[in-house]
């Protein structure tokens, strides 16, 4: 019977420590308006397709702050890519997310022992 007088009590509470989780207007603002002086990227979603003994495209162009979503295809043989200054190593079929922080150029090969043409599997990523 007791707790039956303090159920409105109970209510209120619950209801204003609700309101307060699902507020909206957060005002994490770096997360929607980036630090002065840092770059305005944007969202690429590139694929890389390979075959023997080649990628397409094998020179990308970005530019610091982008995000990517790179996808490595597989159209002939077996491959993989890797991006060793970006940390970047997928293999047929699989996704990396990435973001280039700052300009320079970034070498990719093949990251899987694929034949003859192996050594000439290269591409790079210029960012600018």
């Amino acid at each position: 019977m007791r707790m039956i007088k303090y159920l409105p009590l109970i209510a209120i509470v619950v209801v204003v420590a609700l309101s307060a989780c699902g507020n909206k207007n957060n005002n994490n603002s770096a997360a929607t308006n980036p630090p002065s002086g840092a770059p305005n990227g944007e969202t690429k979603e590139i694929t890389v397709d390979a075959k023997n003994f080649q990628f397409t495209p094998s020179d990308i162009q970005l530019h610091p702050g982008d995000t990517v979503k790179l996808t490595l295809k597989n159209s002939q043989g077996v491959h993989g890519l890797e991006i060793p200054g970006l940390k970047v190593n997928i293999k047929g079929g699989e996704t990396a997310t990435f973001t280039v922080d700052k300009a320079g150029k970034y070498d990719f090969n093949c990251s899987i022992q694929c034949g003859a043409g192996h050594d000439n599997m290269t591409g790079t990523i210029t960012v600018k």
